[in-house]
């Protein structure tokens, strides 16, 4: 089976995890500093500041920038459940706005009428590795006052007009498994903000900014020196790994470009897409839909994925919650039924790309 995703940490790896066992730091320290470093620079952000996981990163986000009970968070209900349960868990109310079908991010179109005099945060999600058309997003939150929380967790080094992802507002991202920079778990904030960071800083540290000494009631979301460690030579060699996706998918979308009924992705003017994810769109004038295609790529040895299945209002917890404000999404309704993500990750051959090529061309009979 060709996996959809799948991790190879090489030497390099080994040696930066072994060096922090033999330092006998393996708490938050020198490493983390380090790759915070590093992942600003990413950003073209003077901040980044690790914590725990992407979802925490999230959570972190809205408390730094004080989300409490009454406000409300505009945001995608096409996107990992994640991104909602952060803004409820900071005691927000949540709207959803549609999105657009040529990059499953937000279209600015349908956001302003879905904010009230409670919205504080636009939360866009960058989704498969492309910013979303983050001009009028920003234009609209400056417009409003509103704050923005960019949900980048796909989108390590993505670009929108030149400007990195992470760089439009607050920013969060992770670093989970099958993720393009990856600890096991991790995750980041991105700010050029002073204040948001100092205070991401100390709420993540119980509290403290000097031992014992507590400045406000926080959390313990540090990062490990053994995780940071996991991440900086994926740093180092980051920019080679996104090019071997963007070569993977140029390949995938030459063979698959002429298929009836198949919509390939696209990278859209103006922006970088870093691959997280290759999702295609069966319509409903494929050979067979897009279930079947499922069936029928595994059967041929070929993993795949749908991400998501279903917009997040239509999940009975979320339906009913008195703080998830149901909208009429048709694109992404529809969206959700036609997706499934091929594999693109670094590590494929050329054989590999040509099994996953007559794999899709000939479960739709092309």
């Amino acid at each position: 089976m060709i996996p959809i995703s799948t991790v190879q940490l090489g030497p390099e790896v080994e040696a930066a995890v072994l060096e922090v066992l033999r330092s006998g730091i393996i708490a938050q320290g020198p490493k983390v500093a380090a790759l915070e470093a590093a992942f600003a620079a990413l950003c073209q952000v003077p901040h980044a500041v690790a914590v725990n996981n992407g979802t925490t990163a999230l959570v972190a986000a809205f408390e730094a920038l004080g989300v409490q009970a009454g406000d409300e968070v505009v945001t995608s209900p096409f996107t990992f459940v994640a991104t909602v349960n952060a803004a409820l868990e900071a005691g927000a109310t949540v709207r959803f706005a549609d999105i657009r079908d040529d990059d499953f991010c937000l279209d600015a179109t349908t956001v302003e009428p879905a904010l009230t005099d409670r919205t504080t945060v636009l939360a866009p999600v960058h989704l498969y590795g492309q910013c979303a058309d983050m001009e009028p997003i920003a234009a609209l939150a400056q417009a409003h006052g509103l704050a923005i929380v960019e949900d980048a967790a796909q989108a390590h080094g993505a670009t929108f007009g030149g400007r990195p992802a992470g760089s439009w507002g607050v920013a969060t991202f992770s670093f989970y498994a099958t993720k393009n920079i990856a600890t096991g778990e991790g995750g980041m904030v991105t700010t050029a903000d002073d204040a948001v960071a100092d205070r991401l800083r100390v709420l993540r540290n119980q509290g403290m900014r000097q031992r014992y000494v507590y400045e406000i009631a926080g959390h313990n979301w540090r990062m490990t020196d053994l995780q940071a460690a996991l991440a900086l030579p994926q740093m180092a060699t980051y920019d080679a790994a996104v090019a071997a996706r963007r070569a993977n998918a140029s390949t995938l979308s030459a063979g698959l470009a002429d298929v009836p009924g198949l919509t390939v992705p696209s990278e859209l003017p103006g922006r970088g897409h870093v691959w997280h994810q290759y999702t295609v769109r069966v319509g409903p004038d494929a050979a067979i839909s897009r279930d079947a295609l499922i069936d029928a790529l595994t059967a041929d040895g070929v993993g795949c994925g749908i991400y998501y299945p279903r917009v997040i209002g239509d999940y009975d917890c979320y339906r009913v919650h008195p703080r998830v404000i149901a909208a009429d999404t048709p694109v992404a309704r529809r969206v959700a039924t036609e997706v499934v993500s091929l594999p693109v990750h670094p590590y494929l051959t050329a054989p590999q790309l040509d099994q996953i090529v007559d794999a899709v061309r000939r479960a739709l009979h092309a």
